[in-house]
C-alpha cells in the first residue's frame, strides 16, 4: 500500500488539485493506495464514489500539517506500507517515518535564494526522500540550482484525462455569443502577474488594427482582475476583451473548442513561475495551439513551431509577432493539428507509467 499526502484536493478545484487526483485515481488501479487530504467542504459525496479510501483533516493550517503527519506515521508502522508520496515537500516536513518517500516538485515552491532559511527546510526534506518528481525540465534544473541531488530528480509530466466533448447546447451558445469574431484567443487561468494578461492585452490592441474582429477570452480570477480590466477600458478594448469567472466546466470546455490560439506567454514575477502549465495541455486536446512563454515549463508542454509557439513573454514585440505568425495565412489551422495529435503522450494512462517505475 502506498500513502498519499496532500494540500490540494478535489472537489476543490485547481491544477494540483487535477494532479493529485489524477495520480491517485490512475495508482489505484495497480496499487493499493491511502489518500489524506485537507478537509473542504462537501468532501462526503465527492470521497463516496472514490475507489480509495480518502482521510481528511481539519483545523488551522498548523496544526493540520502536525496531525496530518502523526496520523501517517501511526499508519506507516504497518508492515504492507511500502512508501509515501506528498504533493510538497511541507507536507514531508514533520514526518517521522522511515517508510520510502517521493515527493512531486512543481517550480514556484521551491524558487528561494539559496542558502536562505526556507531553502535549508526544502533541502533538509528533498534530499533525504528516494525520488523528487520534477514536472517539466525546467523545474528539475531549478531544483538541481538550488541544491537538490541530481541524482534524485525524474521528470514526469502531470497528466490528463482525455477530454469529454463539449454538449451541442453549450456549443451554439458559444457560437451565438462569439459571431463574427475572428480570430479568437483564449486564457484560462489566475488572474496574476505570472499570467501575463496585461502584455498579451496590450498586443490585441496592435492586432487589432489588422483584425478588426478579433476577440480575447480571459475565464479566471485573481488579484490582478480589476487592474486588468482597468487596462481594457484605457486602451479601449471592451469590444475586443471579454471575461468569464465562476462558470460552468462545459461552458468552459466550449469556449475553448472554438477558439483559435491559447495564449499564456508565462514570465518569473518575484518567486512565481510557470512550472510546466498543464493549461497548454487541455487546449491541445481541442485542437487548440499554444503561444506559451521561454521562462519556466511551458517548453515541455509546446513543441515549438510545431504544436504552438515559445516566445520570450517579457517582450511586447515578440508577443504580437509570435501571435500575428499564428493568426497569418491561419497558421494556428495546422499547429493545432499537430497539438491534438501531440497531446496523447500526457494522457494518464501513459503517464502512470512512469511513476509505476520508480515505485517498482
Amino acid at each position: 500500500m502506498y500513502l498519499i499526502i496532500t494540500r490540494a484536493f478535489p472537489p476543490e478545484l485547481g491544477g494540483m488539485q487535477s494532479l493529485m487526483w489524477g495520480l491517485s485515481n490512475e495508482l489505484s488501479k495497480n496499487f493499493m493506495i491511502k489518500v489524506f487530504a485537507d478537509y473542504i467542504e462537501g468532501h462526503k459525496d465527492f470521497d463516496g464514489q472514490a475507489s480509495f479510501s480518502i482521510e481528511r483533516v481539519g483545523g488551522i493550517k498548523f496544526l493540520r500539517k502536525i496531525r496530518k503527519a502523526q496520523l501517517i506515521d501511526e499508519v506507516s508502522k504497518e508492515k504492507n506500507i511500502e512508501g509515501i508520496i506528498a504533493d510538497h515537500w511541507k507536507s514531508l516536513e514533520l514526518l517521522k517515518s522511515n517508510k520510502k518517500k517521493y515527493c512531486l516538485i512543481h517550480g514556484k515552491e521551491i524558487n528561494h535564494p539559496k542558502g536562505g532559511r526556507l531553502n535549508n527546510r526544502i533541502l533538509k526534506v528533498l534530499n533525504n526522500v528516494e525520488k523528487v518528481v520534477a514536472n517539466s525540465i525546467f523545474t528539475k534544473n531549478l531544483a538541481i540550482e538550488i541544491g537538490v541531488n541530481e541524482e534524485k530528480i525524474v521528470v514526469i509530466n502531470p497528466g490528463t484525462f482525455p477530454i469529454k466533448e463539449p454538449n451541442k447546447t453549450s456549443l451554439e451558445k458559444v457560437e451565438s455569443l462569439l459571431k463574427i469574431k475572428s480570430p479568437r484567443l483564449i486564457t484560462v487561468s489566475r488572474f496574476d502577474k505570472r499570467k501575463n494578461h496585461e502584455k498579451v492585452i496590450m498586443a490585441i490592441r496592435n492586432l487589432k488594427q489588422i483584425y478588426p474582429n478579433i476577440v480575447y477570452i480571459c475565464i479566471g480570477h485573481g488579484d490582478e482582475e480589476e487592474n486588468i480590466k482597468k487596462l481594457v477600458v484605457e486602451l479601449d478594448l471592451s469590444s475586443q476583451v471579454m471575461f468569464f469567472k465562476d462558470i460552468s466546466d462545459d461552458l468552459k470546455n466550449s469556449l475553448l473548442a472554438k477558439s483559435d490560439i491559447f495564449v499564456m506567454p508565462s514570465i518569473i514575477y518575484k518567486s512565481s513561475v510557470e512550472g510546466f502549465g498543464i493549461a497548454y495541455v487541455e487546449s491541445a486536446q481541442y485542437g487548440v495551439p499554444s503561444l506559451g512563454g521561454k521562462d519556466g515549463g511551458a517548453s515541455d508542454a509546446i513543441s515549438h513551431d510545431k504544436t504552438g509557439l515559445i516566445c520570450d513573454g517579457n517582450n511586447l514585440d515578440e508577443i504580437y509577432s509570435s501571435l500575428n505568425s499564428m493568426i497569418e495565412n491561419k497558421k494556428y489551422l495546422e499547429l493545432g493539428k499537430n497539438a491534438k495529435e501531440y497531446v496523447s503522450k500526457f494522457h494518464w494512462e501513459k503517464i502512470i507509467e512512469e511513476y509505476k517505475k520508480i515505485l517498482n
